[in-house]
């Protein structure tokens, strides 16, 4: 597929409904009483992943609509006794939570996906959970559950927000309180929906501690738009002059907004509409407006943040004034593709002035449009997005080599793109 370089973004749209919400929101919702409505779930290769899952392991989950679905929970300990081998696809997310579900469940599961997943490190959850008594073993994934898990005191050796969420889904069934100190702050979607559920939740500002919980019920999840899924619209309506974009109803969690930090520095013209709160989460509306950036720095404490918006902050910072940086992110090699790699090869394709480092890249800004060429996302969904918007604000358009790799996260991409380009 090629993109063709536009004019500029304009006009109103909606993003689908967060990836990471949709995938707890099922996970939680089977260890629900009762039924867990889902509505605005984001409906994507791997949210589809995690209804297969528990659909896999006898969790009813009823289809109303695209963006809605119904799962029928049957309480804290829903699978037990049983053996059973898992498909994730590509989702990491599923497989590293769904881990922490089963360690509590007495059983054999063994969980597997595509290469790309079976590649992915698995030791960083397997070590926390055997400590609380859980036999794990990695490549393949094998998780044996066990009812007499033991509530630990863990501290993360990488912020991880999957590992942090496995280990409170399994402290759910431990038998003492189960605390998790995190090297800086991650995403906290498990913790407000499992404190929606009525799980004892107790958070301070470097740690999170879940006590063993009888029940839990959420009756209904309001998913908000993926920020992620927004960030591609955002960068592109920042870099083409003349743009005038709004994006509605947008998860604004400050634990995953960290690239609107960051482009605000760069003096990017961003204001948020419309806030409130659903179930814990914030949201509200984006508008964005053209601008000219200058130069910035990306270090490691801001990283999680941002950890997916970071291939984008890449092409930002290519057509910015002057030298930026990111460091203290080698948890970019170790996603669905090697991020750093993938990232700095296809950007430099198409004309960019990007160097790889151990842990990010430095990219020499100039403000003009890169030439564009050719790009292949390597079966990253990340990387096609990233090369979709450097098309737009190429010279000649950039031609994406396994395009279709969008599905994984948001299957209606392009076309939501080509609404608001205007060429």
């Amino acid at each position: 597929m090629k993109v063709e370089p536009a004019g500029s973004v304009a006009g109103h749209i909606a993003v689908p409904g967060d990836k990471s919400i949709s995938h707890r929101a099922v996970l939680i919702g089977a260890l629900c009483e009762g039924e867990t409505r889902v509505r605005g779930f984001g409906r994507s290769a791997d949210t589809q992943s995690s209804v297969d899952a528990v659909r896999t392991l006898g969790i009813d989950v009823d289809d109303i609509a695209d963006d809605e679905l119904v799962v029928k929970g049957r309480g804290l300990t829903p699978f037990s006794d049983q053996t059973a081998v898992v498909d994730c696809g590509n989702a990491g997310t599923l497989i590293r939570l769904l881990a922490g579900v089963l360690a509590g469940q007495r059983g054999r599961f063994e969980l597997t996906g595509d290469e790309s997943l079976r590649a992915r490190p698995m030791d960083r959850i397997a070590e926390p959970l055997r400590r609380m008594g859980a036999r794990v073993t990695t490549a393949p994934l094998v998780v044996e559950g066990s009812d007499a898990l033991e509530g630990i005191e863990y501290v993360l050796p990488v912020a991880s927000a999957q590992v942090k969420s496995a280990v409170l889904l399994a402290g759910l069934n431990a038998s003492s309180t189960t605390t998790i100190l995190e090297p800086a702050p991650t995403r906290d979607h498990t913790e407000l929906m499992l404190a929606a559920a009525g799980a004892r939740v107790r958070r301070r500002p470097s740690s999170v501690s879940i006590e063993p919980a009888s029940r839990l019920e959420l009756g209904e999840v309001a998913v908000p738009g993926d920020f992620s899924s927004a960030a591609p619209f955002v960068v592109a309506a920042t870099l083409l002059a003349g743009s005038e974009l709004t994006i509605h109803d947008v998860g604004l969690n400050p634990r995953r907004t960290g690239l609107l930090d960051v482009l605000e520095r760069m003096g990017a013209r961003i204001t948020i509409y419309n806030r409130r709160k659903s179930g814990g989460e914030l949201l509200g509306d984006l508008e964005v407006r053209s601008a000219e950036l200058t130069a910035t720095d990306v270090a490691g404490e801001e990283v999680p943040r941002l950890v997916d918006e970071l291939p984008l902050f890449a092409l930002a910072a290519a057509v910015a004034r002057g030298d930026s940086r990111l460091t203290g992110a080698a948890e970019l090699r170790v996603k669905e593709t090697d991020r750093i790699e993938s990232v700095t090869n296809g950007l430099r394709a198409l004309g960019i002035r990007i160097r790889a480092r151990d842990d990010g890249f430095e990219i020499r800004g100039v403000p003009a449009r890169p030439t564009g060429g050719r790009m292949s996302s390597l079966g990253d969904h990340r990387v096609a997005m990233l090369a979709a918007i450097a098309g737009l604000v190429s010279r000649d358009g950039v031609e994406i080599e396994d395009a279709d790799a969008v599905a994984i996260s948001f299957p209606g991409f392009y076309e939501l793109l080509n609404s608001v380009s205007r060429r």
